[in-house]
């Protein structure tokens, strides 16, 4: 009989060669025998449909078995889907407490959250504090575009771009006709995105604060992406919402919801250049460390604004880093 690790290996080595379904297979005879690592991977996997059907709720079940069970990880992921608003509450006080038992079996990355969670409230973990975001200043007005100076602090900045720096790739625009992420000439950045497996307490705290300050729920945000800029990358002119002259439009929209809102936190300022442009507002604005910044993509009636067409100029010196987050206008984030 196979063992629970050697199912885990032969998993590795079926989905390396692309025979996904087999990968699963395996995993799932060693989750049948209690392996707990088996039981967490398949379980990451279900929730996000990662080269495996979407099953969330299956695959939630599996991680409350798995942190029961003693899983380390299993309990920072289930942390992760507390604060996401499994069963249809957001509940921190759950997270921060599995995020805690996490980190006693000895996994870091839970420890390492909660120390940067603490560092927004003087040393320990308020989320009131994390919650309350003073208003912010008006740039434009119709559409809105306002400005947060104080969004973040240096340490959540420094913990989002060490969390992207190895995973970045060339940055794509989403192509609604095909429904997917393409390469375009019109962005040459670099950019990291996370699923819902892959962000942590952090992303979700922050985000938190982005659906405090523009009143949307956090549940019609897409998953954050964190962008790269080095000398001379930029994105061109674009809009964020979704252009009703593309084919497949109106199924997107039917299915996914329109991009109402950009949220954008300026993760560092030691570059020149690098710009957020918005030409046909007269804006042209380089964020400082820890600022927010929103605009509003669409007109008070949904309808798409194309006064919100902006770019992000390339750096001169230096290399950028921005925390991108796309925010709807229905939910997106199905855990209920």
């Amino acid at each position: 009989m196979t063992s629970a690790s050697a199912e885990i290996e032969m998993a590795e080595r079926h989905d390396a060669e692309g025979r996904h379904d087999d990968a699963i297979d395996c995993l799932a005879r060693a989750t049948q025998r209690g392996d707990v690592e088996a039981k967490t991977r398949l379980a990451k996997r279900l929730i996000v449909g990662d080269r495996a059907p979407l099953l969330w709720r299956e695959g939630a079940g599996f991680m409350r078995e798995a942190a029961r069970e003693g899983g380390a990880e299993a309990a920072a992921l289930l942390a992760v889907l507390a604060a996401a608003g499994l069963g249809g509450r957001h509940d921190w006080r759950s997270a921060i407490e599995l995020a805690r038992i996490a980190a006693e079996r000895g996994w870091k990355p839970a420890a390492d959250q909660l120390r940067v969670l603490a560092s927004m409230s003087g040393g320990r973990i308020d989320v009131a504090t994390w919650a309350h975001v003073p208003a912010g200043s008006v740039l434009h007005d119709g559409p809105d575009v306002r400005l947060f100076p104080s969004f973040l602090n240096d340490e959540v900045c420094a913990w989002l771009i060490e969390r992207s720096r190895g995973r970045l790739v060339r940055a794509r625009v989403y192509d609604v006709g095909s429904k997917q992420d393409v390469v375009s000439e019109t962005r040459t950045n670099t950019a990291a995105g996370f699923n819902l497996m892959e962000t942590d307490l952090v992303h979700l705290m922050v985000q938190t604060r982005m659906a405090v300050a523009t009143n949307v729920p956090l549940v019609n945000m897409e998953g954050a992406t964190v962008l790269h800029y080095d000398v001379g990358e930029e994105i061109r002119n674009h809009y964020d919402f979704v252009d009703p002259a593309t084919p497949g439009y109106e199924e997107e929209v039917r299915n996914r919801g329109e991009r109402i809102i950009t949220f954008l936190v300026y993760l560092n300022d030691d570059y020149d250049g690098g710009e957020t442009e918005f030409p046909r507002l007269g804006i042209r604005h380089k964020g400082r460390r820890g600022e927010g910044l929103y605009f509003v993509n669409v007109l008070p009636s949904g309808k798409p604004d194309l006064r919100s067409w902006h770019a992000g100029r390339p750096p001169l010196r230096g290399e950028k880093w921005i925390l991108s987050q796309f925010i709807r206008n229905r939910r997106v984030l199905e855990l209920v």
